[in-house]
């Protein structure tokens, strides 16, 4: 099996990872694809890695597993509680009094790059501890991971996994049991999880509460820009979206508006 790629395969590679999801190899992180390919090609037991590459070209499933094998899936319950506290203090007050305003009973969620599925639950966990009994939630959680999906589906969690978690929700929202906790049904059911390539419409419309976090980073510019102006689309008048605490609409041209708030920033689609 081949040690490593020639420049020529990197490019190859990188060009077909773009342009099937938008995530971005630059030379800086070049052993990361390197390390995850090898990986691909020794369970597949090719020795090749431009025979692997002919394979990715008919082969769309194994295409899919390749994508998923070279996304990076950090996360964690309450990651960046900032961004949870102007969720809380700020965000769901305004849209509820929307709401209120449109007659309307149900707040529609979007988790966009999930991962494992600790930010979804973790907003599933504030809105029904949060929100009013005459409100419902209903979360889309979405990932290019099938295998990080999974895991989020199944909504079983090792305990060093349920950090962060406050005192009072995990008795509330989980049941211990084989060295890990099971996320109870009534948050599961506000969930649907589902396979996603941002780089392509996901069909959603009228989404009040975008959270993009940490995914934009993986584009560039251009990919960074379709992706937000699809986020746009998706969205209903006087909705929010949260990005990672890194990530910045900074001298994109686009249609949302910077929020700053007491807690933290974010974004808001005002029309």
């Amino acid at each position: 099996m081949a040690d490593f790629l020639s420049d020529a395969d990197f490019d190859q590679y990188r060009k077909l990872i773009y342009d099937e999801s938008g995530i971005t190899f630059s030379s800086t992180n070049r052993a990361i694809l390197e390390s995850r390919l090898k990986e691909r090609l020794r369970d597949k037991q090719i020795a090749q890695v431009n025979d692997y590459y002919s394979i990715l070209l008919k082969d769309k499933e194994e295409l899919k597993l390749m994508l998923d094998s070279v996304t990076t899936n950090l996360t964690r319950f309450f990651r960046n509680q900032p961004h949870f506290d102007a969720l809380i203090n700020y965000v769901i007050p305004e849209v509820l009094k929307i709401k209120k305003e449109r007659g309307e009973n149900k707040i529609r969620v979007w988790s966009a790059g999930c991962s494992t599925g600790e930010e979804p639950y973790t907003l599933a966990m504030i809105f029904k501890d949060k929100l009013p009994s005459n409100i419902t939630a209903e979360i889309v959680a979405s990932d290019l991971s099938l295998k990080s999906l999974m895991v989020g589906k199944a909504g079983f969690y090792p305990e060093n996994r349920i950090v962060g978690i406050p005192d009072n929700y995990l008795p509330k929202f989980f049941e211990q049991k084989n060295n890990g906790y099971q996320i109870s049904d009534e948050i599961m059911k506000m969930i649907r999880f589902d396979y996603h390539n941002l780089k392509n419409d996901s069909g959603q419309r009228n989404i009040d509460i975008l959270f993009c976090r940490n995914v934009l980073i993986y584009f560039d510019e251009p990919a960074q820009k379709a992706v937000i102006d699809r986020f746009w689309d998706a969205m209903s008048p006087k909705s929010y979206l949260f990005i990672g605490h890194s990530e910045s609409l900074f001298g994109m041209k686009t249609k949302f508006e910077f929020l700053k708030t007491d807690w933290a920033c974010l974004y808001q689609k005002n029309s």
